[in-house]
């Protein structure tokens, strides 16, 4: 199966519709779950990685997600600061993740994939060895909690766009697949505007794309709610973004330990200083700080984060000081 669209909630209604209705059954350790084989996704606009929809705008946890594995460590309490429990369960020693991307990427037995790939397009931009491995063959040599998802990232530049082609072993397109558009078109442009080029294309493939029975329910709710007109991320800034995204990276430490950040008084540009704010928007909603958030809203930049800001106002102003943040 092949589906081109324009925005990630394009993709998630055709992906989701078609597990429901022409999914094959199936069960594995975690559940019954619909199953498609061998789907290629092809998302036309990288920079709509962004859920419009109230169930699935999941802009705090994907900004987590991708900040975890770029910190080049598999730590759990760093993403369960991001999505409490989810993956608890996914740890041998309750400590670290195996599945976890970061040492992969930045450290794999020694050698940083990521960097080497931009080295590689600097000096040869039409390259096709560009690739990042992330499943390797330790991974079946025991019985772990769990392994990468994710094969492979092949970075390729054609006419000074980088497009990125991604090979995923298993996808949850429910619960994971919103969070790896998002952290893997985020690398695709990292890297784009590290070696000088624009974002092309992005594609998407797995060989088992499924839906678990628990999470059925929630895909239908899913599918018929309306979601705001598409807007795209703004474009990241034509400069090497290495020395602003360690900024943000010092600034999420800070943030995640309870150190107060005046996000205002950092030297970043607007788009990194709007994902900052969003840092601080998730400090001040674990914090059960409105008026944090309602002058966070004000703040931001970009238009395109506010509504997601807006919903965490709303939960709050609905829970009162009893709500606990999830």
């Amino acid at each position: 199966m092949y589906i081109s669209c324009d925005t990630l909630d394009d993709l998630l209604k055709e992906v989701l519709g078609a597990l429901i209705e022409k999914g094959r059954v199936s069960r594995a350790s975690r559940g019954e779950f619909k199953e498609l084989f061998g789907c290629c996704l092809h998302l036309k606009n990288p920079r709509a990685r962004l859920s419009r929809s109230e169930g699935k705008g999941k802009v705090f946890s994907a900004i987590g997600e991708l900040l975890w594995y770029l910190s080049g460590d598999t730590k759990l309490e760093f993403i369960d600061y991001y999505v409490p429990a989810r993956f608890q369960q996914e740890s041998d020693d309750g400590v670290h993740v195996r599945s976890g991307y970061g040492e992969r990427l930045l450290s794999f037995q020694g050698i940083n994939q990521l960097q080497n790939v931009i080295d590689l397009l600097r000096s040869r931009p039409t390259s096709r060895r560009a690739v990042v491995q992330l499943f390797d063959a330790t991974d079946l040599e025991g019985q772990f909690a769990s392994i990468p998802c994710t094969c492979t990232l092949q970075f390729l530049a054609r006419d000074g766009l980088v497009n990125l082609f991604v090979v995923m072993r298993s996808n949850d397109a429910y619960i994971g697949l919103p969070h790896d558009v998002f952290a893997f078109t985020m690398l695709q442009e990292i890297v784009a505007r590290s070696v000088g080029m624009d974002v092309g294309e992005y594609k998407h493939c797995a060989g088992s794309l499924h839906l678990y029975d628990g999470d059925t329910d929630a895909a239908s709710t899913y599918l018929n709610e309306g979601w705001q007109s598409t807007i795209s991320m703004p474009s990241m800034p034509e400069s090497d973004p290495w020395d602003e995204f360690r900024e943000l990276q010092r600034i999420e430490v800070d943030l995640r330990a309870g150190r107060g950040v005046d996000v205002e008084e950092v030297l970043l540009n607007e788009y990194w200083r709007d994902l900052a704010r969003l840092l601080r928007a998730y400090r001040a909603w674990r914090d059960r700080d409105l008026q944090s958030l309602c002058g966070l809203m004000n703040e931001m930049n970009s238009d395109v984060y506010k509504m997601f800001i807006q919903a965490r106002i709303d939960r709050l102003s609905c829970w009162g000081s009893t709500g606990e943040p999830r």
